[in-house]
């Protein structure tokens, strides 16, 4: 009760819109999808659309949940415009605070409305991640997985839209992490695609409350991980084919910041271990 107590007031003050569905769903093993969101009033509509046919197709219940993260365009106007049948709720921030926050304060959402067996999923909001790998992902914490990754280094995974550059980059942050960190099932750390069975992001919070994300970048993806790893989870993970030629703008990463946010949380990790991100 006082963990819930906790998260309640971190998340206090924000001010939420909630589009209702209009069909009736049951209220245990939901998937809900969490979706950081700036400056994406132009792929919105479409991932939307996108999430609510994969849902009727698999006959999956959920909700979505929409962090828009103090965007100066009309991304919380495309939320809010949505009618498909999937519950939609918009939380907004009044100013940019940063993918690390959004992801946080849309898990911990999510989290504290969590009953067993309901799973949480972590999507880009720019239409690049294909919404119809859910049903997959859902089947193996299903079948028992913890986490569940979409990976770009599995075999049948494909990339299109991404610089060389950013290839080799990313290839080499996951290198890294797979001879430093080295935690099972794990080859892709960066990849904000994954679903999380709730039991565990509860336990997670309950562990590590508003500290469980720290990292003000992309970086806070490997965070997670990190801090996930002293709970023993199981994590597997499946191929992705990543879309980035339909995103309709530009990418937000800053390069030259995110590989300094790396090293620095490698190097964290190699001098205090996993028990210094307590």
């Amino acid at each position: 009760m006082q963990d819930e107590q906790q998260m309640s007031t971190s998340l206090a003050g924000l001010g939420t819109t909630t589009v209702e569905s209009r069909f009736p769903r049951p209220r245990t093993g939901l998937i809900r999808v969490v979706l950081p969101a700036y400056n994406e009033e132009k792929a919105l509509p479409e991932l939307l659309h996108r999430l609510d046919l994969a849902f009727e197709e698999a006959g999956l219940p959920g909700d979505v949940l929409v962090v828009n993260d103090g965007s100066t365009d009309g991304t919380g106007n495309s939320v809010r415009g949505y009618s498909g049948r999937l519950p939609v709720q918009l939380m907004d921030f009044e100013s940019n605070r940063g993918l690390a926050e959004a992801i946080k304060t849309g898990l911990m959402a999510a989290a504290a409305k969590c009953l067993p067996g309901d799973i949480v999923i972590t999507m880009d909001a720019d239409n690049s991640h294909t919404p119809g790998l859910i049903l997959r992902m859902v089947r193996m914490v299903r079948e028992g997985c913890d986490v569940v990754i979409a990976s770009r280094y599995q075999p049948g995974s494909r990339v299109r839209g991404v610089s060389l550059f950013r290839r080799i980059l990313s290839r080499g942050a996951g290198l890294l992490f797979s001879v430093i960190v080295r935690i099972p099932g794990v080859r892709d750390y960066t990849c904000g695609y994954r679903a999380y069975r709730g039991d565990l992001l509860r336990a997670a919070f309950e562990r590590y409350h508003d500290e469980l994300v720290r990292e003000s970048g992309f970086g806070c993806m490997a965070e997670i991980l990190l801090k996930l790893k002293p709970l023993d989870p199981i994590i597997q993970e499946v191929p992705l084919i990543l879309r980035y030629d339909l995103k309709p703008s530009a990418s937000k990463m800053d390069v030259g910041r995110t590989i300094r946010q790396t090293l620095a949380l490698l190097s964290r990790y190699i001098f205090r271990g996993p028990e210094g991100f307590d």
